[in-house]
C-alpha cells in the first residue's frame, strides 16, 4: 500500500486537510501509529490521542474542532469508522487479489475451466468439469471436487475442502480448514442395534458474499440441496447439519451446532455455543444468545435464551427467582418447624 492522501479522500468520500501529495503506506491504531501510516478517530473522548499521535494522516469526524495545533493532516468525513472500515476493505481486496499464477505442484483436471487473473497455490486440486470465475484465489492444499462451481472474487483459503457438485457464489471466503459438501449424519436404525448409513447424494449451495469461518462444516443435503443464501457469515468450528437452510444476512457465532432440516430466516442473530434441534423453523429476525438450545420454532424477531430456550425476557424474571431458591428454600425449613412445633 503506497497511496496519496488525496486518493484515501476520494475514497472515503471525504475533505482533506492537508497536503494531497502526502503518501501513506500502511494502517495503524491512533496509539501505535508513526510516520506514513493512516488511522481514524470516532469517539470523541479520545480527542487527546490526536494530539499526541505519529500518523500521517487521520480520518474524522467532519464536525470535530480541534483546541490544539496538530501536526497530522485530516480527512474529514460524516462516518469516520464506516469510513476507515471502507479504507481497510481496500486494504484487504489489495492484499487479498495480489497473487496470481498456477504454481507447481498443482492438479488441475483437463476439463476445469478458468477465469482470468486466477491462483492457484502448491498442491492444490482441481477436479473435473469444474467452473471457477475470474480472480478467485485458490490457496495451497485447497481440494475442489469435481462439478464444483465458484463463482468471480472468491477466496479459497489453505486446506479449505469442496466436496463434488457444491456451488460457490462470488466474492465469498472460505477460511483455512473449512469442509463444504461433506456427508449429512444419516443413518438408518437396524433391528441388530446396528446402524446403516444412508447415502448422501445431494449438495451444498453457498450464495454470494458468504463467509464460512476456519474448521466450520456444512454437510450436503440427502437429495437436494443445503442452501446458505446471500451475505451469511460463519464463524469458525460451526456444524451445519444436511438439508438445512439459512436466510440472507444471518450471522452465527463460533461453536455452534445446527441440526439436518433446519429453516433459519433472514437477519437471525445467533450466539455462540447455540445448540439448535433438527427440523426447526427459526423464523427472520430471530436473535439467540449464546449456550441456548433451541428446541421450539421461533417467532418472528424473537429473542431467547436458555436451555431449553424461552424468550429473551422471561428468561431474565425466571433467573430473578431462581437466584434466590436457596433463601427461599430456608424460609419454608423454618415455617415445616414452626408448624412441627405448634
Amino acid at each position: 500500500m503506497n497511496f496519496t492522501l488525496e486518493q484515501i479522500a476520494h475514497l472515503v468520500g471525504g475533505k482533506l486537510d492537508g497536503s494531497k501529495e502526502t503518501k501513506v503506506n500502511t494502517i495503524s491504531s491512533i496509539e501505535d501509529a508513526e510516520e506514513g501510516s493512516i488511522t481514524f478517530l470516532s469517539n470523541p473522548k479520545y480527542e487527546l490521542l490526536i494530539y499526541k499521535t505519529q500518523a500521517s494522516a487521520v480520518i474524522v469526524d467532519e464536525k470535530l474542532i480541534l483546541s490544539k495545533k496538530i501536526n497530522t493532516a485530516l480527512i474529514r468525513v460524516a462516518n469516520p469508522y464506516a469510513a476507515f472500515t471502507a479504507l481497510l476493505e481496500a486494504y484487504d481486496q489489495l492484499l487479498s487479489f495480489n497473487k496470481t499464477g498456477i504454481e507447481q505442484p498443482s492438479f488441475i483436471h483437463k476439463t476445469a475451466t478458468y477465469g482470468s487473473d486466477i491462483y492457484v497455490g502448491a498442491f492444490a486440486y482441481i477436479g473435473s468439469n469444474v467452473k471457477i470465475g475470474d480472480q478467485v484465489k485458490i490457496y495451497p492444499n485447497a481440494y475442489i471436487g469435481d462439478d464444483v462451481t465458484i463463482g468471480h472474487q472468491t477466496i479459497i483459503h489453505p486446506g479449505v475442502k469442496i466436496y463434488a457438485k457444491s456451488m460457490i457464489g462470488s466474492h465469498c471466503t472460505l477460511q483455512a480448514g473449512a469442509i463444504v459438501g461433506s456427508d449429512g449424519f444419516g443413518y438408518a436404525p437396524l433391528k441388530d442395534g446396528s446402524y446403516k448409513k444412508i447415502p448422501q447424494l445431494g449438495n451444498v449451495v453457498l450464495q454470494d458474499h458468504v463467509d464460512v469461518g476456519a474448521n466450520t462444516v456444512i454437510d450436503c443435503a440427502t437429495f437436494n440441496t443445503t442452501l446458505i443464501k446471500k451475505g451469511v457469515k460463519l464463524d469458525n468450528l460451526i456444524q451445519i447439519g444436511h438439508n438445512t437452510m439459512i436466510g440472507k444476512n444471518s450471522v452465527i457465532a463460533a461453536q455452534t451446532g445446527v441440526a439436518g432440516s433446519v429453516k433459519i430466516g433472514d437477519n437471525c442473530k445467533i450466539g455462540g455455543q447455540v445448540g439448535i434441534a433438527g427440523h426447526l423453523k427459526i423464523a427472520a429476525e430471530t436473535q439467540i444468545q449464546a449456550q441456548s438450545g433451541v428446541s421450539k420454532n421461533t417467532k418472528l424477531a424473537q429473542t431467547i435464551y436458555g436451555t431449553p430456550a424461552i424468550d429473551f425476557n422471561n428468561y431474565l424474571r425466571s433467573y430473578t427467582i431462581y437466584k434466590k431458591l436457596p433463601e427461599v428454600m430456608k424460609q419454608i425449613e423454618k415455617i415445616e418447624e414452626k408448624l412441627l412445633n405448634l
